[in-house]
């Protein structure tokens, strides 16, 4: 999309047409706790050439999925997609730059994403899902809120195995409405439910990942029931690959699940847009954030699809709205709906066993070489993060040598862990690829 700039005649054109003598006027009504102390330190403009040639060369250094052997992981994953989502999801009656609404929405859109819905319910074990959300960590943080409005507290807690993403966008969202937002350490990698003595009374939701982000399984058979304990509700960010070999966490009681859908028929792409996955228990249906598709029927009996529950702002009253969310990925949505009537049970199963097996593949040959640990002894799902004596970056180097992307340091993410990395193995890597990467190790 080209950009034009707004020249100073056009400003004072516009300022004039709504009888505003200024720009500092116009902003009068906007908190100067809200504002920016100081402009922004931007340098100088350059041309148009100049622009294009800096973001070519920036954009050269890339080293893509799709030309190197990729272990990377920590929330986005080199899933195989069914050649039939990219043909489907390219139909114009998908395939469209505007999210349809109730009164443009089609039939078949809305089945779609009522399909959308079922399916994400059984991936989680939860009994309603709603037509997605942006990514895992708004969902995270609608969660979060939406655990506040049920139980009335002011105190959220989340465990440090989280996504460090989702730690940031939580207390982003916690910031200016007064919400404590509180970590619990996890220095074995998962989380010990004797540490949760921290929840309280004015704990209104736990916040826990299983996989978490270091990719091991935490006990939610032992942690929920103890969170609920406190009268505190379990909010759980789960990968919904691995409902095909685990017990989902609304099989252990968990009364909101959230995840990340990008496994789920989209690409990697250099950050998104990703798909946001929200579930919960049917007592807190018109709490939930964003819209919900239902089936009905009309005089005739016939079935029908229609927007039952759409509680944002730009439907109802602000102050009874439960979130701002105002779209739902709509797009996203149907990949993923393609994808997991494409795979079916057997396939989601199939999938997850082999980023399963073949992750344990990757991790016992890299813990058998001379200077490499596992970092964590927790079981793990399909990524694991591993201790590397002689330097994470010679590591890496050696595995870029060989065209291997072979995992994400942690030295920004956690403290602590400045000799280690994580690995991701998908069921698209072969076992000639693990030997590959054991070999760049090897060798570095």
């Amino acid at each position: 999309m080209k950009y034009t700039q707004i020249t100073d005649a056009q400003v004072g054109q516009m300022l004039q047409a709504i009888e505003v003598n200024s720009v500092e006027e116009l902003f009068a009504p906007v908190s100067q706790t809200l504002r920016l102390k100081k402009l922004l330190d931007l340098p100088k403009g350059v041309s148009e050439t100049e622009l294009l040639n800096d973001v070519g060369a920036l954009a050269a250094k890339n080293r893509g999925c799709g030309r190197a052997i990729c272990f990377l992981g920590a929330g986005a994953y080199d899933h195989f997609i069914p050649t039939v989502v990219d043909a489907l999801a390219a139909q114009t009656e998908f395939l469209t730059a505007y999210t349809p609404y109730q009164a443009e929405a089609s039939q078949g859109m809305l089945q779609l994403l009522f399909e959308f819905q079922s399916m994400i319910s059984e991936l989680t074990g939860m009994e309603v899902a709603n037509a997605s959300m942006y990514e895992v960590a708004s969902a995270a943080a609608e969660a979060a809120m939406m655990a506040i409005t049920i139980t009335g507290r002011r105190q959220v807690v989340i465990a440090e195995s989280v996504h460090h993403d989702t730690h940031r966008v939580v207390r982003t969202y916690a910031r200016e409405r007064d919400i404590e937002v509180s970590t619990i350490v996890t220095p074995d990698g998962v989380l010990d439910d004797a540490l949760l003595q921290g929840v309280g009374e004015q704990t209104a939701a736990v916040i826990l990942q299983s996989p978490n982000f270091f990719g091991c399984l935490e006990r939610l058979d032992r942690l929920i029931p103890n969170i609920q304990q406190h009268g505190a509700l379990a909010i759980i960010v789960t990968d919904p690959i691995a409902s095909g070999i685990f017990k989902p966490p609304g099989a252990f009681g968990a009364d909101i699940v959230v995840g990340e859908g990008q496994a789920l028929g989209i690409p990697l792409q250099y950050g998104g847009p990703y798909l946001g996955l929200l579930a919960a228990k049917e007592k807190y249906l018109r709490k939930i954030p964003g819209r919900i598709v239902g089936q009905a029927s009309d005089r005739e009996g016939r079935r029908g699809f229609c927007l039952v529950l759409q509680t944002r702002e730009q439907h109802i009253k602000r102050e009874r709205a439960t979130s701002n969310i105002c779209t739902n990925q709509g797009l996203l949505a149907v990949r993923a709906s393609i994808y997991l009537a494409a795979m079916g049970k057997q396939g989601i199963a199939e999938v997850a066993s082999q980023c399963f097996d073949k992750a344990h593949y990757a991790a016992e040959q890299i813990a058998r070489l001379d200077g490499y640990e596992l970092r964590f002894q927790a079981p793990f799902f399909k990524e694991f993060v591993v201790k590397v004596r002689r330097g994470v970056k010679r590591a890496l180097a050696s595995c870029r040598e060989r065209n291997i992307l072979g995992g994400v340091p942690l030295t920004e993410f956690h403290q602590g862990l400045d000799d280690c990395f994580l690995v991701a193995v998908t069921e698209k890597r072969t076992k000639e690829e693990i030997d590959e990467l054991i070999g760049a190790l090897q060798a570095a």
